[in-house]
């Protein structure tokens, strides 16, 4: 049976899930384009996809924003087409046998740090920094790191009142513990600089393999966050950023020093990352860790566009309502000196261009 959304995208194979709802492979039939199909039950609250939906309109055109092409309803789920993306971050870290070479985590990185500026220049937060949520592109965009699952973001700027929201405390955690931020953790109301520390986590995660509070078991939920709370509040910077190059510390301890409201200085970070770029040698060309391993050609995308065996319990519930739906229409700056006693060399016009 042809599932179909917005009359002329076929479903043809799931590709993801969780609380939140499906994900599924699609084409366009008018054209052949393979899109990516968010499905999600119209009673869920709040509206994970009305919010994204938002948000990917709020800031498109952006560097390593996904294109939205279609959103609404079909029956009892609301429905998201966008562009069909690569592999994750956390994909690519498996593949690459969990750990990340020092010049693929800067070309990271630097993406990272202008994908979060871009988002907070529109007056929001991402809240919920982590591997799974960026990916890479695909064919002409392969060198591209988007940004995705907008779900839970929220603003930092008010509507009203153009300012900056007010500092609240007793505020339920938000994000993947292990990469929240310490005030996160404690209740803080999130601002830039918590999007931010979850960055830094993230990289060194990449650089390093893994990070001290991982596989933390606990008997509940809470007893798990405070756990992981309580070793990250144990791990000074300089011990979790050991056998690294300390632009990483100088960058999560820069990062905790902001206040609630303050700007983060993203063109600082980005300049010593650069510098330590140019001063490792490295070449700015596209050449990611995973570009490298065998049978690169027939990865993720290719399962993708293989014709499903099964179809899952959701799309076997929605199949009558979308079917009949779709026939009734007819189908934030310093001195470097300060901290780099080497002399800085002009970065690469090709980092200048990417990011």
């Amino acid at each position: 049976m042809d599932l179909r959304v917005g009359q002329k995208y076929s479903l043809k194979k799931k590709v993801g899930g969780g609380s939140f709802g499906e994900i599924y492979y699609a084409e366009n039939v008018d054209n052949n384009e393979k899109v990516a199909v968010k499905l999600e039950a119209v009673y869920t609250r709040p509206s994970q996809i009305a919010n994204e939906k938002k948000l990917y309109t709020l800031m498109a055109g952006g560097a390593g924003i996904p294109k939205v092409y279609w959103s609404g309803r079909e029956g009892d789920y609301n429905v998201l087409v966008m562009e069909l993306l690569g592999d994750s971050l956390e994909d690519c870290f498996n593949k690459c046998k969990r750990k990340l070479s020092l010049k693929t985590v800067l070309m990271i990185t630097l993406q990272l740090l202008s994908r979060i500026e871009y988002i907070h220049s529109k007056g929001y937060l991402h809240r919920d920094i982590k591997p799974e949520n960026f990916l890479v592109g695909l064919r002409n965009n392969a060198n591209v790191i988007y940004a995705i699952d907008f779900g839970i973001s929220s603003r930092y700027i008010d509507f009203k009142t153009h300012q900056h929201i007010e500092y609240r405390e007793g505020r339920p955690m938000t994000g993947t513990a292990r990469y929240a931020s310490i005030n996160t953790h404690i209740g803080i109301e999130p601002s830039r600089r918590d999007d931010l520390e979850a960055i830094a986590y993230m990289i060194i995660y990449l650089l390093k393999g893994s990070l001290p509070w991982q596989n933390v078991k606990a008997a509940t939920k809470k007893d798990k966050y405070d756990a992981i709370l309580q070793k990250k509040l144990d791990t000074p910077s300089d011990v979790l950023c050991a056998g690294i190059p300390r632009e990483f510390k100088f960058f999560l301890d820069d990062i905790r020093r902001l206040d609630f409201t303050d700007t983060p200085h993203y063109s600082l970070y980005r300049e010593i990352f650069k510098d330590l770029f140019v001063r490792e040698g490295f070449c700015y060309d596209d050449k990611y860790d995973w570009c490298n391993l065998a049978l690169q050609s027939s990865s993720s995308l290719n399962h993708i566009l293989q014709a499903p065996k099964q179809v899952s319990q959701l799309q076997k519930s929605a199949i009558d309502i979308i079917s009949d739906n779709s026939r009734n229409k007819n189908v934030r700056r310093v001195k470097m000196s300060q901290y780099i006693s080497t002399p800085a060399v002009k970065p690469a016009t090709r980092i200048q261009t990417l990011i």
